[in-house]
């Protein structure tokens, strides 16, 4: 438009020196009056696009004013896109659900399998089909206001109606068989059935929660299968020694998906243990990993309380030496890497208001985790419990899930500066450097207690002696 606009300009000109000869220029007036009206609508289309930009939520930006905004399932933010192992983490390995990769060649066996687990729902619950159906179409226009448009435009209200019927019968049905163990009239070896747990879980692979509730309110099994996903979901997010609770869920707000529901159990709804602000800048931080906390005598601790899996405290003993970091125990499989990705990118979506607690907790857990040597020290703390097989293999997916992510700048703050603070601390250094020297072995350490009893036990000996010889040689008094 703007080039089309100054070629006009250039043609004006040119007449408007012919016009100066003598010429007729009333077809030049018109010609002007013409550029000059594109002009303002152009600017016009200009401003309205500015003004369309203005956030629907102005919440977003001021936590504790207006209403609480709601982030639409959408696609994996443009930072992450270039993730590296973008394929590995974030797109589906069996199952599409939803608009955002249906019709993909790679998802089309598994429509076959989701029909058949629409039909097995449809059929316990006990309700017509249509009705089910009818159900969804009737609330369509709220539902597609829960994702992104541009994931949507391309389909009508009755093909994305569609979509998302088989895709909710189906996804409540496969929860239901996960936990129940009973799909007798479904099929599906255990890899796949491994695979397809974790695409529920993909950012890119959400359903409406209120969806889920809609069809699960018009079956006849609908204390069941909300008791199943609750046990789904305690499942999923089972990242530390306490056993998972069965008293439903930890929040009284409904979940956007079941990601942000996964999300919010992990954290089992309360906010990061430590981000609290501290007057000035913060320390900068020097130290690197587990080997070099624990050589200036930091050690890690695992954290046996119920805290939520995000939660990190640093003490130290008696207030000076030596200082425990205290973590909680977290289990690394094969899921763990998407699971944690995706809620990472979760919480980068533009539209959620956040304090990206996952990302500041993998992050930190990055910051810890350089090599074979530290994943060892956090394993054989029980911090660590290592399914993949390789402490090598842990090492490598810490280092991949944790790069190119931004923390909260206040994200345990207060724990790394007290961390920093005692790294740097010379005397500290001295004591810790002493004890590795000294103390490698436990033969060294229980020869060192023994000298050290031996020398009490002779300073108690030689005090009685020296207060008997004195008791001896006082002088008799006279009577």
């Amino acid at each position: 438009m703007e080039g089309l606009l100054s070629k006009k300009v250039n043609v004006v000109i040119t007449e408007a020196g012919e016009t100066s000869r003598g010429r007729d220029n009333s077809g030049l007036r018109r010609r002007i009056l013409e550029i000059g009206e594109e002009a303002s609508e152009l600017k016009k289309k200009r401003f309205e696009k500015l003004r369309k930009s203005k956030p629907d939520h102005p919440s977003i930006n001021t936590p504790n004013g207006g209403q609480k905004a709601t982030p639409k399932i959408q696609k994996v933010p443009l930072l992450l896109q270039d993730h590296k192992h973008f394929d590995k983490y974030f797109k589906p390995r069996i199952v599409a659900i939803g608009p955002i990769h249906h019709g993909e060649p790679k998802y089309e066996p598994a429509e076959a399998y989701k029909l058949r687990m629409a039909y097995s729902f449809v059929e316990d619950s006990r309700t017509k089909d249509e009705i089910l159906y009818d159900i969804v179409e009737k609330n369509i226009e709220q539902l597609r206001q829960c994702f992104d448009d541009k994931v949507t435009e391309k389909y009508s209200d009755q093909a994305l109606a569609w979509m998302l019927f088989v895709d909710g019968c189906a996804i409540l049905q496969s929860i239901h068989c996960a936990v129940s163990n009973n799909c007798k009239d479904w099929t599906m070896k255990y890899d796949l059935m491994a695979f397809t747990k974790q695409d529920l879980f993909l950012l890119e692979n959400q359903l409406p929660y209120q969806l889920l509730v809609d069809l699960m309110n018009s079956s006849a099994k609908i204390a069941e299968l909300e008791k199943c996903i609750t046990i789904f979901i305690n499942q999923q997010a089972v990242y530390s020694k306490s056993q998972p609770s069965q008293n439903g869920l930890p929040t009284t707000e409904r979940p956007i998906h079941l990601l942000d529901l996964l999300r919010t159990k992990i954290m089992k709804g309360n906010p990061q243990s430590d981000d609290s602000k501290q007057n000035g800048e913060r320390l900068k931080l020097t130290y690197r990993n587990v080997e070099e906390l624990r050589a200036a005598g930091i050690y890690m601790n695992c954290n046996d309380s119920d805290d939520p899996l995000t939660t990190i405290r640093f003490n130290r003993l008696l207030g000076f030496y030596p200082g425990y970091l205290w973590l909680s125990p977290i289990t690394v499989d094969d899921g763990m890497g998407p699971k944690f990705l995706n809620l990472i990118a979760y919480e980068m979506c533009p539209d959620f208001y956040n304090k990206f607690e996952i990302t500041s907790y993998i992050l930190f857990l990055d910051s810890l985790i350089d090599n074979i040597k530290d994943v060892m020290e956090l394993r054989n703390k029980g911090i660590l419990k290592n399914c993949l097989g390789s402490d090598k293999e842990v090492a490598r997916l810490f280092n991949e899930i944790g790069t190119d992510l931004i923390p909260d700048p206040d994200a345990y703050g207060d724990v790394k500066d007290a961390i920093q603070r005692h790294y740097d601390a010379t005397c500290m250094n001295w004591i810790a450097e002493a004890f590795h020297e000294h103390f490698r072995s436990p033969w060294a350490i229980m020869a060192f207690s023994a000298a050290i009893i031996v020398l009490s036990l002779t300073f108690i000996q030689t005090w009685f002696a020296f207060k008997e010889d004195r008791g001896n040689s006082r002088p008799r008094v006279r009577r």
